[in-house]
């Protein structure tokens, strides 16, 4: 053979040697990090999760959970590993299907059922009567904001006020219903519950007793307080230049600005009847004289005429 060509043969072996023996110690590398890594992937926690969703109120009971496999590092905080660390507790927030419960979604055992148990210590649930207008055509739902509207007579007043007294109030039920309807739809009830403080609640009930209340909805993302003055009944009557003036007594002219003339009725007159005065006879006039006798007298071409004294003078 060629020794050209075995030395270009033995480099080409050499080199692929080379070559071969990289991209092995990189290959080993990866395998060995993937070993390492893969333990802990492996590493699981048993975590318990709701197998339906669970309302507000709910007593969780065996079978509205389950335990399933999680890994360790995407562990939620505040879930629980034991179902006994959560049956029977009742639930104050709403839970999803196979959402991992959670400490802070739960009341504490014991706490009861309903209502009570979304009340937070210090605070009272009030509950008001209403109908289609003062609750909104049914649109005031559990979980939204309304201020409270009293209308009535302050002591000492002689007029009608309406002010608000209360507001940003937290609904915690209409009706028996704890959870808005589903596809947003009005919820039609003769009650609405509201979340007060022992102040609030005595304020409440009071306007419940003594005026009107109307609940007016606004905005859940609105925090704010609003400084009102109130609206008095004299204030529906002002005009644009000035206001409400008591109707004129009789005699005195009315002011345009500000009350309106009253309308009257065109009447026809009626027919008067017709008196003829009975005139007096006219006086005797004497009768005229007759005439005088006239005689023409023609004289050649000479004509005249002479009067002649009539035997009756």
């Amino acid at each position: 053979m060629d020794r050209r060509f075995l030395t270009v043969l033995g480099v080409s072996l050499v080199f692929a040697l080379v070559v071969s023996s990289i991209f092995y110690q990189m290959s080993a590398r990866g395998n060995n990090s993937s070993a390492q890594k893969a333990p802990a992937a492996q590493e699981l926690k048993d975590v318990v999760v709701s197998s339906r969703p669970l309302a507000l109120g709910t007593t969780i009971k065996p079978g509205d959970i389950k335990i399933v496999k999680m890994a360790t590092e995407s562990f939620p905080k505040g879930a629980f590993s034991k179902d006994t660390e959560v049956l029977d507790r009742p639930v104050v927030s709403n839970i999803l299907a196979d959402e991992p419960i959670l400490d802070g979604r739960l009341a504490a055992r014991g706490a009861g059922v309903g209502l009570n148990v979304v009340i937070p210590v210090g605070m009272r649930a009030v509950t008001i009567r209403v109908n289609d207008v003062t609750g909104v055509a049914g649109y005031v739902l559990p979980g939204s904001h309304v201020d409270v509207l009293v209308t009535g007579h302050p002591p000492g007043g002689d007029q009608t006020v309406t002010r608000t007294f209360l507001q940003n109030m937290q609904v915690l039920a209409t009706g028996q219903a704890m959870q808005p309807d589903a596809r947003g739809q009005a919820i039609q009830a003769p009650t609405v519950t509201l979340m007060a403080n022992p102040d609030q609640a005595e304020l409440l009930t009071l306007a419940n007793s003594e005026g009107h209340i109307q609940l007016i909805l606004r905005s859940g993302t609105d925090q704010a307080i609003e400084k009102t003055r109130g609206s008095r009944t004299s204030e529906l009557f002002k005009t644009w230049g000035g206001g409400y003036a008591p109707r004129p007594s009789r005699g005195t002219q009315p002011d345009e600005d500000t009350e309106p003339r009253p309308v009257r009725r065109r009447v026809a007159p009626q027919p008067q009847p017709v008196v003829v005065a009975q005139q007096a006879p006219p006086a005797a006039v004497p009768a005229p004289p007759p005439p005088p006798d006239q005689v023409i007298v023609i004289r050649g071409t000479q004509k005249s005429v002479e009067t002649v004294r009539s035997s009756r003078q």
